[in-house]
């Protein structure tokens, strides 16, 4: 086990549940074998109402709990449901130590990395330090492809749309120092707080550290389409507090601000788009969803660009044969994009068995960011950074 001058290092690891009942315990017990016994550490259980009773567990352990010199657990019973970023920021609020370690429940982050983390933390310059899947050494083991797909997309996400340089920002294991919190206000919305905290913390020097994440053995995924819509809500609005800070960068935020309006048109496409898809299925069960989903790109595609046209890139010029070029290049690389989107469908869908409104959400998303960069180059002839 790693030497760590334990004099005054005080921990608090935070660990939201919900249904956990079968993971929760062997979990504590595995944490307080590996902690550093000269090191007082706090683990707080933030249960979400969980209908398996996991808090009761916890309270019902911690009455029957062999007190271990330096080591307490603390439960926070919340009423209920109310996310996983607001879980663990509301564990931050009660701990009592200088660094803060987030982990989940269901055994995918083994708690023996933890000594490395503390140790990196007091003996370097860095403030925060992950456990990462993405570095030299670290692996995912048990995972179906279609999860590493998602996990892929969102941290090519993160990495495009917020300037994140970390490998696995997506990460929900990571250890920090709670000053680096002092002045930051956190939306806390969606399910990675890690994401939030690298945007909105300021010159916070970060240190990833290998693991082998092992997806769980029992209980079931959270990942469910809630979850998918919520990050791809917190991304947003995390770009958009990114584009606040930085309005003296002239030709970035012009940039952005393109692309910001791109992508608002293109969520008024993908409500076309998804609207129609959807409906057809409805409407007629016996659809082929590849031509319900062909469908809904056709009629998204004409809204796109009138809107594209005239608000993104303030081309107000509707002459004839300017707009008829325009919107056959448009629709040409939007086909392109709904090739690629098609593709992906049909692989996740099909060969990944994803359910189709989570492959579709994703296929859209891949291409709409090929549609800016070609249409903003090709179709309305700018500069790409202009």
């Amino acid at each position: 086990m790693s030497q760590i001058n334990e004099k005054t290092t005080h921990v608090s690891i935070i660990i939201p549940t919900y249904n956990e009942s079968q993971n929760i315990i062997s979990m504590l017990k595995s944490i307080a074998e590996h902690i550093p016994k000269k090191i007082s550490t706090q683990t707080i259980i933030v249960d979400d109402n969980s209908p398996d009773g996991t808090g009761k567990i916890v309270e019902e352990y911690i009455n029957n709990f062999k007190k271990i010199k330096n080591y307490t657990i603390d439960v926070i019973h919340r009423k209920t449901k109310s996310g996983l970023s607001s879980a663990i920021f509301n564990g931050i609020q009660k701990a009592k130590g200088e660094t803060i370690i987030v982990m989940d429940a269901d055994h995918s982050h083994p708690p023996q990395i933890i000594p490395k983390m503390i140790e990196s933390l007091k003996k370097s310059h860095y403030d925060i330090v992950i456990a990462s899947r993405y570095v030299k050494g670290g692996q995912i083991k048990d995972w179906t492809k279609s999860r590493k797909i998602i996990s892929k997309i969102a941290t090519k996400i993160a990495k495009l749309f917020l300037n994140i340089e970390q490998k696995d920002p997506m990460s929900g294991f990571f250890a920090f120092k709670k000053n680096i919190l002092k002045n930051s206000k956190l939306d806390l919305i969606g399910y990675k707080i890690l994401l939030e905290i690298l945007v909105k913390t300021k010159d916070v020097k970060t240190l990833e550290i290998p693991y082998t994440f092992t997806d769980r053995k029992i209980g079931t995924s959270k990942l469910d389409r809630k979850i998918i819509f919520d990050y791809l809500k917190s991304v947003w609005k995390l770009y958009r507090y990114g584009k606040k800070v930085k309005t003296n960068d002239i030709q970035s935020t012009s940039f952005i601000s393109k692309a910001a309006r791109f992508y608002t048109v293109g969520a008024t496409g993908l409500i076309v788009n998804l609207f129609t898809s959807f409906s057809l299925v409805s409407i007629f069960p016996d659809i082929w969803y590849m031509h319900a989903n062909l469908t809904g790109i056709l009629f998204s595609i004409s809204s796109n660009f009138i809107l594209n046209k005239f608000w993104t890139f303030e081309d107000k010029d509707f002459s004839k044969k300017k707009a008829l070029s325009q919107f056959f290049k448009f629709s040409s690389f939007s086909t392109i994009g709904a090739l690629i989107q098609l593709g992906l469908v049909f692989y996740l869908t099909d060969a990944q068995n994803m359910p189709y409104h989570i492959s579709l959400i994703l296929a859209v998303s891949v291409a709409a960011f090929g549609n800016f960069i070609l249409n903003k180059k090709f179709t309305f002839n700018e500069k790409l950074m202009d």
